[in-house]
């Protein structure tokens, strides 16, 4: 396994990581699931990232489970708050009420002392900046966050509040989490270079843009086989130049002698910005095969090929 730094943080997380739909499969009590992410940290994963939107907080519950019987120290936990949890007015957002209430509930479903990581599901407008910054220094300073990061804002809001936080005598993020894949690569314009100069790492998610990018949604009866959920999350992916650049990303990859899945893996893993990547996988065998990816070396000229 690979590891890498998250930004200019001394934290370190596996390069692959396990997130998004996989834990979300916790919600309903699936053991399977449970048995995909342990046998993920077997091989050397080290990064979970879950939300307390996720099932409601029973991925984090289920999640818990588990972790009671591995070492904390190997273990970098995250959750997440900004989504209404419940009809209560303050139980969704960025203030300071609800981000202190979601931190010491994931504590409680995870049964833990501490998080690792902790972030801000969206940008919330109808907080102040100041209050969610400081509400986050608190919790770092009581010991239950060591670290703090966004998901979903957008550039100039990342560089808003690491300017803010100096200034507050505080901690700054140290990781955004976008999507970004071959299909969904926009971050590289503006936000990728504000990570960058700011010193915040990228944990992304959505490699593969929904299983698109692995080649399986190719011919129209393999669509024709999503649910009607499948398909609204993967239809901006499904239009003709998306495919175009699907046919070159599975030609590149026989080329290569890998699978497409791989191939994308690791398109999303060459910029050094990135400090993860999350998986989302069905099979010890497709984990296995993503896995792979962290031994492919591509050439800049062949990544060239699938924008061309």
């Amino acid at each position: 396994m690979e590891y890498r730094r998250v930004g200019r943080a001394g934290l370190k997380v596996s390069a692959l990581s396990i997130g998004g739909e996989l834990t979300q499969e916790l919600k309903r009590g699936d053991q399977s699931a449970l048995r995909l992410i342990e046998a993920a940290i077997e091989r050397g994963v080290n990064y979970l990232d879950l939300a307390d939107i996720y099932g409601g907080g029973e991925a984090e519950r289920a999640c818990g489970e588990l972790i009671k019987r591995l070492p904390r120290s190997k273990l970098i936990l995250s959750s997440k708050c900004y989504w209404s949890m419940s009809d209560g007015v303050n139980d969704r957002g960025l203030s300071r009420k609800h981000i202190i209430e979601s931190v010491e509930r994931a504590l409680k479903r995870f049964g833990v002392d501490y998080l690792d990581l902790f972030f801000c599901h969206r940008f919330d407008p109808d907080t102040p900046l100041e209050e969610t910054a400081r509400a986050m220094e608190d919790l770092i300073r009581q010991g239950k966050l060591l670290y703090w990061g966004t998901s979903g804002w957008s550039a100039s809001q990342l560089y808003e509040v690491c300017a803010l936080t100096p200034r507050l005598g505080g901690y700054a993020p140290i990781a955004e989490q976008p999507m970004y894949s071959v299909l969904e690569h926009g971050i590289e314009y503006e936000l990728m270079p504000t990570a960058r100069s700011v010193g915040v790492g990228l944990i992304t998610w959505s490699p593969l843009a929904g299983g698109v990018l692995s080649g399986s949604f190719r011919r129209n009866s393999d669509r024709e086989l999503l649910s009607d959920g499948q398909r609204r999350w993967v239809a901006p992916w499904l239009d003709e130049e998306s495919s175009e650049t699907v046919e070159r990303l599975i030609r590149l990859s026989a080329d290569l002698g890998c699978t497409p899945s791989q191939l994308a893996l690791a398109w999303a893993l060459r910029r050094q910005e990135v400090a993860s990547v999350m998986m989302g996988v069905s099979t010890e065998a497709q984990l296995d095969e993503n896995l792979q990816a962290l031994t492919l070396t591509v050439e800049e000229e062949a990544w060239a090929q699938l924008f061309a």
